[in-house]
């Protein structure tokens, strides 16, 4: 029987890197479910579709097709109808544009089932915004993981700047606090801690001593 791990958060908790190396060391396939939401954005801008409720938006889902595979490192590659987007759907744009566009009950629909019947046939850490509340209700561990908006944000802009990309911290704080009260007060299913979940803040903690954390709540509650 597989195991699921549901991880949650707010945007530039760590929550893709932490649990992509955690399912690493674990062995288990590591979902990130934000990048399908990034992935449905790209193609509504493509298309110049606005991210709300819509007819546009029922037929942009039709049209399209995404698709979640692996390479020959376990590495997640996000396929928008063939197309390798997983270095495209890495900006501060397409952050905003998957925050708004997963507002969309549609969009959510659309990839509920993709999302389970991942976890039904490999063990899974699985990442988001509505893992553990709404995708994977039933976890066998739910882990909230959370860190002050300016720790996210100096993170967040850390590892822009080492891209090589030409962005202000401020910008990248604004980003993190308007996401944050987006993805809180959104109607169809917000970002809030599921019952019974873990919570861990990595505020005071860096980057392989979040992944220990992890690590450890996993081996805790599964037994492994």
């Amino acid at each position: 029987m597989s195991v699921a791990i549901a991880l949650d958060g707010p945007a530039g908790a760590g929550k893709s890197s932490i649990a992509k190396r955690a399912a690493k060391a674990l062995d288990f396939i590591y979902v990130d479910t934000g990048a399908l939401y990034r992935t449905i954005g790209l193609a509504a801008t493509r298309k110049g579709v606005e991210p709300k409720p819509s007819d546009e938006v029922e037929k942009l889902l039709n049209e399209i097709t995404v698709d979640l595979t692996f390479n020959d490192k376990g590495e997640q590659i996000v396929l928008l109808d063939g197309e390798d987007v997983s270095g495209l759907i890495r900006t501060p744009e397409a952050s905003m544009m998957a925050s708004k566009i997963s507002a969309v009950p549609s969009v959510r629909a659309y990839l509920l089932d993709l999302q389970r019947n991942m976890a039904k046939s490999h063990n899974v850490i699985m990442d988001g915004r509505d893992i553990g509340t709404v995708v994977l209700p039933d976890a066998n561990v739910k882990i909230f993981l959370t860190a002050s908006p300016e720790a996210r944000a100096q993170r967040r802009y850390k590892e822009l700047c080492e891209k090589g990309m030409d962005v202000k911290y401020e910008d990248i704080l604004n980003d993190v606090i308007t996401r944050d009260y987006n993805d809180t007060h959104r109607q169809t299913a917000p970002l809030k801690p599921a019952e019974g979940c873990v919570m861990v803040d990595t505020t005071e903690l860096d980057f392989e001593q979040s992944v220990e954390k992890i690590i450890s709540v996993i081996k805790e509650h599964c037994r492994l």
